[in-house]
């Protein structure tokens, strides 16, 4: 069987900590020093992660940013158990064998992607965004989080029509790279949305009108009830989307399939592996 072309470019490298910021909410972001990696990272790919000498179980987490030239990788994760509370003890200097860049990256195909991320499930849309830049492409970044972001949100020198008056907070990174991006929360922060994702992305695409809305495509990451609302989404304004789901993993390369999910396919229900087969799929095949 042919393996697929991704595959042929996962690397295990010893990866040497070059910052490690703890935030709000049990957040980290974590900067590799990882040439090899980075190099090849596109944007949807995730890396397998050892946590601790003592822990041979790796983690998987979704690449934030990949600077191919300076050869180090962005990482965000939260503190949720044992192996990431292993994780966030761990010092600059210090060296993790990291093994990627692993999976189906997200391809743009349309002018207007909307790229919306949930949680953890952030980071791999600032990295599509961070991919657009200086092209074409017009993206808007919607972003959501429960607990206070892994940045401090400011207002937006950017324009977007559609949103709820007031909405204007951003972060700050995309708004340097003129990218629009508006944050959504449960809670109440200045300049925030109060809701889902998924509402904002209402307003937006109401706001369109229909040439505009035939250029527009959804990628998405996040928590599954999450996505799941981002597909019906998508279907009822007739877009294509992508999704990347978060599983739990063993090997990560595809070898124990313990990460299997149901797609549909034109052949009838697959199972098939998020590390390798994914992160990135069809959303209408997953929901």
């Amino acid at each position: 069987m042919k393996h697929p072309e991704h595959r042929s470019s996962i690397f295990v490298e010893e990866a040497e900590i070059i910052r490690h910021e703890a935030f709000a909410g049990d957040q980290f972001i974590l900067r590799l020093h990882a040439p090899r990696c980075a190099a090849k990272a596109r944007p949807g790919q995730f890396v397998h992660l050892t946590v601790d000498p003592q822990r041979p179980m790796r983690r998987p987490i979704s690449i934030m940013r990949a600077h191919a030239r300076e050869g180090w990788i962005d990482l965000l994760y939260k503190r949720v158990g044992e192996g990431t509370a292993l994780l966030a003890r761990r010092k600059p200097g210090e060296t993790l064998s990291n093994l990627g860049p692993i999976g189906q990256p997200f391809k743009v195909t349309r002018k207007r992607p909307l790229l919306i991320g949930g949680g953890v499930g952030m980071p791999p849309m600032l990295f599509v965004a961070e991919s657009l830049r200086g092209s074409d492409h017009q993206p808007l970044v919607i972003l959501g989080s429960e607990v206070p972001f892994p940045f401090t949100p400011r207002p937006s020198d950017i324009l977007v029509p559609g949103m709820p008056e007031g909405v204007i907070a951003t972060m700050p990174l995309l708004d340097d790279w003129n990218i629009a991006c508006r944050l959504t929360s449960g809670q109440d922060m200045p300049g925030v949305h109060q809701g889902y994702v998924t509402d904002l992305a209402r307003h937006w695409l109401n706001a369109l009108d229909e040439a505009a809305r035939k250029e527009v495509e959804v990628l998405a990451c996040g928590p599954h009830p999450m996505l799941e609302a981002v597909v019906a989404l998508a279907r009822d304004f007739d877009l294509p989307v992508q999704v990347s789901l978060e599983e739990f993993m063993a090997c990560g390369v595809g070898g124990c399939a313990g990460c299997a999910v149901e797609v549909q396919t034109q052949n009838g229900p697959s199972m098939q592996r998020v590390c390798v087969d994914g992160p990135v799929f069809n959303g209408y095949q997953v929901f």
